[in-house]
Order: C-alpha cells, then structure tokens, then sequence
C-alpha cells in the first residue's frame, strides 16, 4: 500500500513539474523562438531565465557562435556561417533545436518619402460584365460563351499582344465581328477562349461585354533604396485591383516625387486616405519592375538625399523586440518627419508572409493629423534600436491606431531577385 501511494504521490508531483515546466512564461518563450534564425556578424543576443529554470546554451566550439553564461547567457555571432543551438533545461532535458545564420550586416538608406505610383499591368484585367443591345434590339452576353472570368487577364486576342484596354475593341471592328481567340491568364495559368463580338447598337461598335482595366494609379510611401544599387523597396504589399482584389501583374510602371494636398482622417470603420499630386513628365524618380505580396520594387533614376538616418542595418526577426519604435511618414509639405509607434505584437516567421507585427501608433501629432495609419502610409520604414525593422502595411479598420507590418528581411529578400538570383545584397 505505501509503495503504491509513494508511487502515486511520485507521479503526481512528476506531471505537476512537467505542466508548470511547459506552461511557464520562460519556457514559453523558449517555444516561440523560430527553429531557424539570423543574426549579424557582431550581434549580441542576451537570454536571462528566473530561478529556478536553468537553461543551458550548447554549440560547435569551432563554429560562428560564442557562449559566455554569468547571470545571463551572451550568444555572440563571431563569424559568417551555419551554427546549430541546442538549448536544455537544468542541462539534461532537451528543449529546442536551432539552426543560427551569421551573415554580413546589410545597411539600407530607410525612406518615407511619400510617391505616386503609376502600374501598367501585363494585358487588360477583367473587373467586370455588360451585356450588349445588338442591333436587332436584342441582349447578348458574348462574355459567356467564353466564360470568362472577373480577374482573367487577356494577353492576346488573335495572336496580337494586348497593352492597353482599347486594343480589344480595336481589334474586334477591324475583324468585323469574326470569332476572337483570346490567350488568358487565369491565376498563373494560360487557358484560351473563343467569343463572337457583336454590333452594339447604340455606338455601331463591336463588343464582347467586358470591362477592362490596364492601369492603377495611388500613392505610397517609399520603405528603402540601396544607392550602390540604385534600387528601391515601396508600400510593402501588392498593388491590387480595386474591383478585383487580383495582384496586379507588371508590364511596366514608375514612381514619382508627389506633392500631399490634404488628407481625410482615419475613423472607425472608415479608412483615411493621403492626398496628393504628380506629374509624370516631370516628377519620375524610379520604374516599377516588381509587384509582390511583399512591395513594389524597381531601379531609381538619381540618387536621393541621404534621407532622415542616412544608413542603417536591417534587422532580422530575432532582433526586434515588441515595444517602442519609430515610423518615418511624410503627411505635409514638411517631409519626411518621425513619428512614436509601438510594436504590439511580433509574430516569428520561419517563411515570408506579410503581416509580420502589429503596430500601434502612439505619437499625438500623428493621431491628430491622421487618425492613425491611413491610405498612402503603406511602405512607412519601422525604425527600432536604430535598425529597420519592417513596414506599415495594413490599417485595422476597426481601429485606425492599428496595423500591420512586414518584416524588413522578406522585403531584402525581394530586393535580392530583382537584383539577381545569384546577388548576395551586402555592403560592398
């Protein structure tokens, strides 16, 4: 009987230290660091656990990384390279296993110059239906017969390469209302589709029933440019249709210096919005070569100014804190201005996705200015520890003090496949 309850009584208190183990706030945070991470040549990363949790730090002893533990464990990145961290409790019980990257420091030229964008897509976007009054005062709907659908993009009609909305009708009345075959991407993929035109009667002119769209135009905020490279980073999300929600794909496409004129305020339910003006002729500052989940990225024509902070490091994930930081934003005619934010939430990555953080914006003139985060702001560099850390993205709509942010490290990695696939992005 006492040999069951002691076993009993063992058991009980065994599965009690293993639930508070698990569950505790150290071990937690334990379980949130990615299994794979990077940090820079030079960096320190600092880990303290309270008594009684004694977690121990092993590594290569030839390897990039440096342990030092006192009152606190000191990971130091010594060289470039692949470490591997096992982290134990009491230095028996395995925890987590961890792959490190060192890499050379990458330095950027932060932003927050506020841009006008301008994007021709690849072929004409479909955004929407009409039917047709044929001449024999009849409703046709010719879009059907080749069901089509809303964000099917037309790249071709007949073998000729469609750049612009009208080409379509242009080649419809040349053909006189013989069948067209369309060459179609459909989310990434080519299909093809035959449809017979008719003559409207109201304007003589032979349709298939479709609107069509080849070009956006907004403004946004400028994240980063590298001026050895003369590249740039923008918005940190994708250009979208407005109608369709689709990404839209790149032909070709410039931003431009812009000039803000007013802006509508940020309220609950209400998203606000940067106004302002440019002109193509005489404002182009860079071309648009990329439109991904991610920014708009291309090549700058000059060189800018050095910017607020001149150059800085970017900083990878394990790097940022959730806490105090700093958005760069331009609002007025005043520039770019600095402005106090805090990093709510910080979500760990292992692959690229775009809401990263939450931020909230806590500087009054801001608030007051803007509500909050508000159209136009998107690409807004976030500025911590005197590092880039991401990029406003997205406005809560239900509260415009709130956002979301990209990371800074899924936007180099951008930067880097446009550069080229073999372009390792450092300093030279």
């Amino acid at each position: 009987m006492n040999n069951k309850l002691t076993k009993l009584v063992l058991f009980s208190l065994l599965s009690f230290i293993l639930v508070f183990v698990n569950y505790s706030a150290p071990i937690q945070e334990i379980t949130k660091i990615p299994s794979n991470f990077k940090i820079f040549q030079g960096e320190k990363l600092n880990y303290s656990f309270p008594f009684p949790f004694k977690v121990t730090f092993e590594t290569d002893k030839e390897g990039p990384l440096k342990i030092s533990e006192k009152d606190a464990t000191t990971i130091e990145a010594v060289t470039t390279g692949t470490a591997s961290l096992n982290l134990k409790l009491f230095g028996l019980f395995p925890l987590k296993h961890i792959s490190v990257d060192v890499v050379p420091t990458i330095k950027v030229v932060p932003g927050g110059q506020a841009i006008g964008v301008k994007l021709n897509t690849k072929g004409a976007l479909v955004v929407g239906y009409s039917d047709i009054i044929g001449e024999d005062g009849k409703i046709y709907s010719p879009y059907k017969e080749g069901r089509i659908q809303i964000g099917d993009i037309i790249l071709e009609v007949n073998g000729l390469e469609i750049k612009q909305a009208e080409d379509i009708t242009e080649i419809a009345n040349k053909l006189k209302g013989d069948p067209l075959k369309l060459k179609i991407n459909r989310k990434n993929s080519i299909v093809y589709a035959v449809i017979h035109p008719v003559k409207s009667k109201e304007d003589k002119q032979y349709r298939i029933g479709l609107w069509v769209r080849d070009h956006t135009a907004g403004i946004g905020t400028l994240t980063f440019y590298y001026p050895s490279k003369k590249v740039y980073a923008a918005l940190g999300h994708a250009i979208t249709d407005i109608d369709t929600g689709h990404v839209l794909s790149v032909e070709n496409g410039e931003i431009m210096n812009t000039r803000i004129t007013s802006i509508d305020q940020g309220r609950r339910s209400k998203p606000g919005e940067l106004k302002g003006v440019f002109f193509e002729e005489v404002d182009a500052i860079g071309n648009i070569l990329k439109n991904t989940p991610f920014g708009i990225y291309g090549y700058i024509y000059r060189d800018f100014e050095n910017g607020f902070y001149g150059e800085v490091p970017i900083a990878y994930q394990s790097q940022i804190k959730e806490g105090p930081a700093k958005i760069l934003a331009t609002i007025d005619n005043k520039g770019v201005q600095e402005f106090d934010v805090e990093i709510v939430k910080k979500a760990y990555q292992e692959s690229p996705t775009p809401k990263g953080m939450i931020v909230k914006i806590t500087d009054r003139r801001l608030l007051e200015k803007t509500g909050g985060i508000i159209q136009g702001m998107s690409g807004s560099p976030i500025i911590q520890d005197g590092k880039l850390v991401g990029a406003i993205t997205h406005v809560f709509v239900n509260d415009p003090s709130k956002g979301y942010a990209v990371y800074a490290e899924w936007m180099v990695n951008e930067v880097n496949s446009l550069l080229d696939d073999k372009q390792v992005f450092t300093n030279e």
